[in-house]
Parts: structure tokens; sequence; C-alpha cells
């Protein structure tokens, strides 16, 4: 067995509460999204989790989730990467809209396409489909992120719902119907161990409700 993985999507921000399409939008957290980001901390803490190296997007939310980690299990000052390859899917024009306004204009079934298929972006040139978003984030992790846990180190990667889910598809062996399905709540951290072939060993979901 190999090093340890640890994701977190951030604590929920303005525009979660604002029920508003954010993706590279940067608003910050809510009181709440700092309680969750604290809370993750502190579970982590408790299991005496101590991390070599941090990886975050250049959002924010996420950079603000990962500190929060950090200043609880007393490594304030880790290195920490920040990459725009994990940034939140970028959502196009549905970018600060509401989402409820955004279905009376184009139709439930529509939205909901893009929000949780997963290779249908939605509209403007820069909207990415999850097919997309993974386009971006997987070159990172195995580049960059992956050779860290294969050395034995334990990784924390504080991101996005859908940069993460785009890593949990593939080290889940999810298919791009039961990835649909796939909500990560935010703040909740993902424990995995790597085998010495890059698999899954263990998957622990935290609970951070106590």
């Amino acid at each position: 067995m190999s090093g340890t993985l640890v994701l977190v999507r951030h604590g929920q921000s303005e525009w979660n509460l604002k029920n508003l399409f954010t993706g590279w939008r940067d608003p910050d957290l809510t009181e709440q999204g700092h309680a969750e980001a604290k809370a993750a901390g502190r579970v982590l803490a408790e299991r005496k989790m101590k991390f070599d190296i941090a990886f975050t997007s250049v959002l924010q939310r996420a950079e603000k989730t990962c500190k929060h980690i950090l200043d609880a299990v007393e490594q304030p000052d880790l290195e920490t990467i920040h990459d725009q390859a994990l940034n939140e899917r970028n959502y196009g024009d549905l970018a600060g809209l509401n989402k409820d306004d955004a279905r009376e204009k184009w139709g439930e079934e529509q939205v909901h396409i893009w929000r949780r298929s997963y290779d249908t972006p939605p509209p403007g040139e820069d909207g990415e489909s999850l097919k997309d978003t993974g386009a971006r984030v997987w070159p990172y992790y195995m580049n960059e992120i992956l050779p860290q846990v294969m050395s034995g180190k334990t990784v924390l990667v504080a991101a996005h719902g859908n940069s993460l889910r785009s890593l949990v598809m593939v080290l889940d062996r999810m298919n791009t119907e039961e990835i649909l399905g796939l909500n990560l709540a935010t703040g909740v951290p993902l424990v995995y161990k790597l085998n010495a072939d890059t698999t899954v060993a263990t998957k622990e979901v935290l609970d951070i409700s106590g």
C-alpha cells in the first residue's frame, strides 16, 4: 500500500446558498461554509492526520477551505499548490444565474442535462461538461498529485464538486451513468488509501456532523 489521498469539497459558498450557478466565479464561503471547513479539519485532526503537501484550486472558496483544514491539523504553513486545473467546471452562460430561473427559461429537463449529464456542456463557448472538466483534472492528478501519493505521502486536495466528481469517477471505477447520481457533500472528507498499482485499497467517508 502506498500513500493516502484526502479529497474535500469546499464548504458552502455564498452562491451555493443563493442557488446560483457558480463555476469559475469566485464567491466567498458563507458562515456555514467556514464552519463546514473547520469541521472537516477537526475530524481529520481527531484522527491525528498529518499532511505532506496540499493542493487546491485558485478560487477562494476552496483555498479558504484548505486553510481551515490545515489550521485545524496544526500545519498552517504546509506547502500548498494552487492550480486552476482543479477549478470547478466552467458553467459558461449559466454562471451567475439562479438555477430556478434557468429552469423557467430552458425547462427542467434541459437544465438537468446540463447539470448532470456526463458529456453535454452548458451553453457558452467556455461551458464545460463533466467530461471536459475531467480532461483537465485527470492529467493534473496523474502528473502532479498521484506521484506524491505513490511516494508514500499523505496528500490533501481541497477543490470543488465537479472537479472532485471527475476524480472520484475514476478512483471508484464508476461509469458514465453511475456518476450522474453522485453529489459530493460540502466539507466532507473522502479518505483514500491507494495500492502500489494506483488502484484504491480503501475508501472512507468521514462524518463531520458531530
